[in-house]
């Protein structure tokens, strides 16, 4: 008789558990469906930067790890109480080399969920796995292969769009890798402000840049005489670029500052190898929608899938829910110091 296979075991990431975090990572580089969202640092930069509790599951065999799912509990008064994979990132969910790890993963998930008493689970897959589970689709992600020459890649880019991209080559904009954020975050902040959302507060990216080291990286775009116009805050994940955190000054329209930007992105990922550009989730039907398009990308939906405990319909918290329409057009009208003290108050509840 042959002996039983070994079973599942899911165990919780401790956060000052270094050695489990270099094997958690170890996993994630090596895990086909894991993405730069499922390494472990996020569980740190949760806690010191939002007070976020995590919950970093892994399931194990024998001493090797068959899956992970980071997980963190997001309590809001105005958005409601949820454990989530993961908050502030477009992916998460279970990421797994067998089926009985991600089975194992996600029963612990819902088991914890009803512990802590949360409203929903949320779990931020790009491919539907339970077609019974209530799921949004509300989001799309927009990736394509980078192509091995620089001027392949440029004429790869839809002619009205590459336009622009030579508009700002032609304005002589400069383009430079800044290790720190004061700039960046400058242009975020007051990019999100008029669009009338809390920005997140300055310390989070610097932590992101201490955080993940060369594999997170902001890069500013400057007029010929020096004034910030464009920046991004990118992640680099095996051979993907993620431009992540983007931000504009008014001035950036007129110069096609953000078109030179992501085409000097694009640039130096081609000369480092990089085989894939992230150009990152949109709300569908938005003008970040249409200007990913615009650029040749097309869409591939995002498949958010829940567990409903205290709530009847997946929750929408989002600019796009006409309820928040109010506090948007109010937002717009603070000073932006007032806005910026205020927002990370708010946005740690957003997730």
């Amino acid at each position: 008789m042959s002996p039983s296979p070994t079973a599942v075991q899911v165990k919780r990431l401790a956060l000052k558990d270094v050695d489990g975090g270099r094997r958690w990572d170890a996993f994630v580089q090596s895990c086909a469906s894991a993405t730069f969202f499922h390494l472990s640092a996020w569980q740190r930069i949760l806690r010191q930067q939002f007070g976020h509790e995590g919950y970093f599951l892994y399931a194990e065999r024998d001493g090797v790890i068959e899956g992970v799912l980071p997980l963190a509990e997001n309590r809001s008064r105005l958005f409601g109480h949820a454990l989530v994979s993961l908050p502030f990132a477009v992916y998460g969910g279970v990421a797994a080399t067998s089926d009985a790890a991600a089975r194992a993963l996600e029963d612990e998930a819902q088991a914890l969920a009803r512990r802590l008493g949360v409203e929903h689970l949320e779990l931020r897959n790009i491919e539907r796995r339970h077609l019974d589970w209530p799921h949004q689709d509300l989001y799309v992600t927009f990736r394509k292969p980078l192509l091995e020459d620089e001027e392949a890649n440029m004429l790869a880019i839809p002619r009205k769009q590459r336009a622009m991209v030579r508009k700002g080559i032609k304005n002589e904009l400069k383009a430079e890798i800044d290790r720190e954020v004061s700039r960046f975050f400058a242009l975020y902040a007051d990019n999100v402000h008029r669009h009338g959302t809390p920005a997140m507060p300055r310390r989070y990216f610097q932590a992101l840049l201490d955080e993940f080291g060369d594999a997170a990286e902001v890069l500013i775009v400057s007029s010929p005489q020096g004034e910030p116009l464009s920046g991004v805050l990118s992640f680099y994940f095996r051979d993907e670029v993620l431009p992540y955190y983007a931000g504009d000054a008014v001035a950036a329209r007129d110069l096609a500052a953000n078109d030179f930007k992501y085409w000097e992105l694009m640039r130096r990922a081609c000369a480092r190898g990089i085989k894939v550009f992230d150009y990152g989730r949109s709300k569908q039907g938005t003008g970040s929608y249409a200007f990913k398009k615009n650029w040749g990308f097309e869409p591939t939906p995002l498949n958010y899938e829940y567990c409903l405990y205290k709530r009847e319909a997946v929750p929408q918290n989002n600019p796009s829910n006409a309820k928040y329409q109010l506090m948007i057009k109010a937002w717009r009208r603070l000073p932006i110091g007032v806005a910026n003290w205020l927002g990370p108050h708010i946005v740690r509840s957003l997730g």
